[in-house]
């Protein structure tokens, strides 16, 4: 199995069948809408892309280009689970997960009867497919988020994250605008904080620790996702841009993409007319995007990253999964409309 392959399939696995198209919730109102801390950023130029040489090439972290991107407010911090409850009490809203009966687990963290362990991925073992695992069970029905409210909420997929952004009258970020928001005020780094991964010992993000995929050391005190802000913040105040868990945003996933992307405030394939796709979501949820057949852009990488397999904790370091794909490691934070 070749390397680019074997990443994609360590840091998601794709979605089992779908449970049909998503029911959008009302838009919110300002009363009803969950308290997001959120950084204004001025916007301006920035190099955007893998300085490094390091990514898979099937990410297509390349080109190195310049972007200009406009001002923006960005949460500082993952939609965490107790935000994300207040979403559900006031909508009624049903995951993908929850609607499909399943979602992926990480092996060694499995809470569920034999009987609930539906299988495994093929090409990446340590997903399980739990039956009850979903954002109320992010690790199976025998157990809940019940001691998990500050920490990012997963077994969220592309399309609950857009439904979310409707009712809280917000979006997902950008691709450009969610790199830009990472990187901070340093310039062609490799980390938000800079080239060295501890570059002073400490754990700076929450990434895997010991040997993937049987022997975690927990050396940072965590093992899967930790509390949001549990890592110091890059320069402009966000926290977990690095690891926790993968970001879901709005562009659709195009390995070829920056060889066309415009300079000005890209929005993706089919969402600024670099191609012939899209038409959006129908949701407005999102920047833009084809249809529920294509892949979507994630950020970030999570707790389940290590630089012997995956080193998508990177900050130019980009994925793509399907928009009904929900796994124990994925979740999204917003920008203000």
């Amino acid at each position: 199995m070749s390397q680019p392959r074997a990443a994609r399939a360590c840091c998601l696995p794709s979605a089992p069948a779908g449970a049909g198209p998503v029911p959008l919730p009302p838009p919110g109102t300002a009363a009803r809408r969950p308290g997001h801390p959120r950084t204004a950023l001025p916007g301006g130029v920035f190099a955007m892309g893998d300085a490094f040489g390091e990514g898979c090439p099937a990410d297509g972290e390349t080109p190195v280009h310049e972007v200009e991107l406009a001002p923006f407010s960005i949460d500082t911090e993952p939609v965490t689970t107790a935000r994300f409850a207040v979403f559900v009490e006031a909508t009624g809203h049903r995951t993908d997960a929850e609607r499909a009966g399943s979602s992926a687990v990480f092996h060694l963290f499995v809470l569920a009867d034999p009987a609930d362990v539906l299988g495994r991925s093929p090409a990446a073992p340590w997903w399980v497919e739990v039956r009850g695992a979903d954002w109320r069970h992010p690790y199976g029905p025998l157990g809940d988020a019940g001691d998990l409210q500050d920490h990012p909420v997963v077994h969220v997929s592309h399309r609950d994250a857009l439904a979310y952004c409707r009712w809280a009258g917000s979006r997902l970020p950008t691709e450009a605008e969610w790199e830009y928001a990472a990187r901070g005020p340093l310039a062609g780094r490799r980390y938000p904080w800079g080239d060295e991964l501890r570059p002073d010992g400490a754990h700076r993000c929450r990434i895997w620790q010991g040997r993937f995929p049987d022997l975690p050391t927990g050396e940072d005190g965590w093992f899967a996702t930790a509390p949001v802000g549990t890592y110091p913040p890059n320069g402009f105040g966000l926290v977990d841009v690095a690891g926790n868990v993968w970001e879901w945003c709005a562009d659709r996933f195009d390995p070829g993409y920056y060889a066309r992307s415009p300079r000005f405030d890209p929005r993706g394939p089919g969402a600024d007319g670099t191609d012939g796709g899209g038409g959006g979501d129908g949701d407005g949820g999102g920047a833009g995007g084809s249809g529920d057949g294509d892949r979507r852009v994630l950020r970030g990488g999570s707790y389940l990253c290590h630089d012997s397999y995956c080193n998508r904790y990177r900050v130019a370091a980009r994925t793509g999964n399907t928009p009904d794909s929900t796994s124990g490691n994925c979740g999204f934070r917003t920008v203000a409309c």
